[in-house]
């Protein structure tokens, strides 16, 4: 088949399943938002950690274990996922092991928390590893399918309607686990908590299922080496200026939000509220991203992803700010809003910018790989400092350095980021 016609025979298979698509890939990502809201990093992994008796070092691990698996492994499986002439087939066969594990976390709250406290934090860790490596292994293959199955000019609102769902969805998950942790005391809350997250990863891998493929454009490259395949990274790297800019500025707004993981732990120590609080937390949290989903997806696909992620940084100087002066545990909601919509803007342009940064098709999972991989070891060291620096210095001084970094991520974002697509035009 000639170029031209493997063009219009793309163009009208993605046209003729465009709706079939964007509700299945649609439903996919909403389903397994509400179900990591059953289990959020923010707030209830947090809380389950601390009524084990976890230090600060270990509840700051939380953050830093779960952001290293979504990020790192994704630029070592980005040079397989390219030589794949097809992607769902990959993206089915191995998601199971990113849902499954949270029935292990439900077995180990209902199990072995009260028994053997140390050893459940141990292997709340472990499962933490898991799920999210597999998740950011599969994330260049996941994105590809998103890429080809729905136009760039809908890519933001793609994403913002999903995530609204996911954010209505999660704030009656939040309803949930404030009442179950109401009623159930203990261990048994958070398992119960688990388990409403394992449901809704099932329910999302069903809607992946629904999902059709688009055919390729072009036969896929041949298969590299992992050795091969990294040998070119830093040759991209000075050939692509705005992409070196961009992970730095990315790098910046992760630093900045180092401090979330103690969010939740502050407010409990400082202002004694009740366990079920952090449920309530975690409805700002999604109340927050409901709004920048309402806002941002418009103003992702109209003016581009580089100003969505520069508002998300701006929203995450304003929740560090918000968490160092706010003086009641009320108050204290507005810290997690804020950090709703930083959440909110890195879903709907965090990774989709990643396509549109790359010059080729070709080059999506690898340019996906490189802006997740890229950060993962700031993602993953500074929580563990901030940990560190909350034992020494307390929390206060976490919170300042968070904002300072978030408000230099901001200034990159805006001096030195091209947007890629309005370069382009």
């Amino acid at each position: 088949m000639s170029p031209r016609l493997a063009e219009q025979h793309y163009d009208s298979f993605v046209q003729r399943h465009l709706r079939r698509n964007i509700l299945a890939l649609g439903a996919d990502f909403a389903l397994y938002m509400v179900g990591l809201a059953f289990a959020s990093q923010a707030t209830i992994l947090p809380a389950f950690a601390a009524s084990l008796g976890a230090s600060n070092v270990v509840i700051g691990a939380i953050p830093a274990v779960t952001t290293l698996g979504w990020l790192l492994p994704s630029l070592f499986v980005a040079g397989h996922t390219e030589a794949l002439p097809r992607k769902l087939p990959f993206m089915l066969r191995y998601t199971v092991w990113e849902r499954a594990p949270y029935l292990v976390l439900a077995l180990v709250a209902f199990a072995a928390a009260d028994r053997a406290p140390a050893a459940s934090l141990a292997v709340v860790l472990l499962v933490l590893l898991v799920t999210t490596g597999v998740s950011g292994a599969l994330m260049p293959a996941w994105m590809d399918i998103v890429g080809h199955a729905v136009p760039v000019t809908l890519r933001g609102r793609f994403f913002a309607v999903s995530s609204t769902v996911s954010s209505l969805g999660g704030l009656a998950a939040s309803f949930g686990t404030a009442w179950i942790l109401a009623v159930l005391p203990g261990p048994s809350g958070f398992g119960a908590c688990f388990l409403g997250a394992s449901a809704f990863m099932a329910l999302s891998y069903a809607a992946l299922l629904f999902t059709l493929e688009p055919p390729a454009l072009a036969p896929a490259p041949p298969g590299v080496s992992l050795a091969d395949y990294l040998r070119r990274i830093p040759a991209l790297l000075r050939a692509d200026a705005n992409m070196s800019w961009f992970i730095a500025a990315r790098s910046c707004a992760i630093v900045g939000g180092m401090a979330t993981g103690f969010f939740t732990v502050y407010a409990l120590r400082a202002f004694a509220v009740p366990a079920w609080q952090v449920g309530v937390f975690t409805t700002m949290l999604l109340a927050g991203q409901l709004a920048g989903n309402l806002t941002f997806g418009w103003l992702a696909d109209r003016t581009g992803h580089r100003l969505v992620l520069a508002v998300g940084a701006l929203a995450m100087v304003g929740a560090n700010v918000a968490a160092l002066c706010t003086p009641s545990a009320r108050l204290f909601g507005i810290a997690f809003a804020l950090d709703g919509v930083y959440d909110s803007a890195m879903l709907v342009s965090g990774v989709t910018i990643l396509l549109e940064m790359s010059p080729s098709i070709e080059q999506r999972p690898t340019y996906v790989g490189l802006g997740r991989t890229a950060v993962a070891p700031v993602a993953f060291g500074a929580p563990l400092i901030a940990g560190l620096l909350v034992d020494a210095a307390g929390f206060s001084l976490v919170f300042a350095l968070a904002g300072l970094f978030a408000a230099l991520g901001f200034g990159l974002m805006i001096a030195r980021v091209r947007d890629p697509v309005r370069a382009a035009r």
